[in-house]
């Protein structure tokens, strides 16, 4: 294969190839259509051919909410421990922990502290999906009810971003009884009239939807979202019928009453401050 514009065996010149740099183009997950990455990441990770949101990570996701410079973590160092000794496939609970350590960035699965959404101050506590999916374990729930009594005691609204593929099966009944402590933490923070926001991004299913992120005063969810306990396929095959259409969907979920508004990334900023201003009042 000739190069650098050399001459090919005929004799005849070649134009050198230009090589693609790694990284320039990503597709689309709903239209498949390959996009820039530079335009998708100046569009907030919105598709800017349909509108799809890509998943985001919790840093991410932080950085369009709270106003620059204004974010303060609190327990970042939490991390979980191994009550069940579990294992699978030959890896340890431990070691998978490490392993989503060094994948994610992050400790555990949720990121919680306090900042300012264009100058409102609000407790955030957020997902993190590249961490086992954002599944909730002990940390989790810690992290979440600890969120809870720091807007308590600071007469703050709480905003939460969830997306989770559940509870956490590697800690057995210690990650299901989290359902109940934050449910608990959230029905105190009600009482002494404080504002829960909720943002429903894809996916948010199984314990996580059974419990803190369905008990949002006002609950948003972005465009297109899978919003569940148990999966579409799970459920058909298990009733035996056919699902309608856009079935789980955020359009579907607030046609039926279950959410209160979808919200473009774009929006959301801008929308939770208008939220907070309006309860506040």
């Amino acid at each position: 294969m000739a190069d650098n514009g050399a001459p090919n065996q005929d004799g005849i010149p070649q134009r050198p190839k230009r090589s693609i740099p790694d990284g320039l183009w990503m597709r689309c997950d709903r239209c498949e259509q390959m996009v820039y990455r530079s335009n998708v990441e100046k569009n907030l990770y919105v598709c800017p051919e349909c509108g799809y949101h890509f998943r985001i990570g919790a840093d991410q996701r932080i950085r369009y909410l709270a106003d620059e410079g204004t974010f303060e973590q609190v327990m970042a160092d939490l991390t979980s421990s191994d009550p069940l000794g579990f294992k699978s496939r030959g890896v340890s609970y431990k070691e998978r922990l490490e392993a989503e350590q060094q994948r994610s960035g992050q400790k555990e699965a949720m990121v919680i502290g306090k900042a300012f959404i264009k100058g409102r101050p609000a407790v955030l506590a957020v997902m993190e999906p590249n961490f086992l999916m954002g599944s909730m374990g002990c940390v989790v729930g810690e992290k979440f009810c600890l969120a809870v009594e720091m807007a308590t005691e600071g007469h703050l609204p709480l905003v939460a971003v969830c997306c989770s593929g559940g509870a956490r099966m590697h800690e057995g009944v210690v990650s299901l009884a989290q359902m109940a402590k934050t449910a608990a933490a959230l029905a105190r923070f009600s009482q002494e009239g404080g504002l829960y926001i909720c943002l429903l991004t894809d996916p948010t299913t199984g314990g996580v939807t059974a419990s803190f992120a369905m008990l949002g005063d006002i609950i948003i969810a972005e465009p297109g979202a899978m919003i569940g306990f148990a999966g579409p396929r799970t459920i058909a095959q298990t009733i035996k019928v056919e699902l309608p259409e856009g079935f789980q969907t955020a359009e579907f979920m607030l046609q039926h009453g279950f959410i209160d508004m979808i919200v473009h990334r774009k929006d959301q900023r801008s929308e939770i401050a208008r939220l907070i201003d309006y309860f506040q009042r």
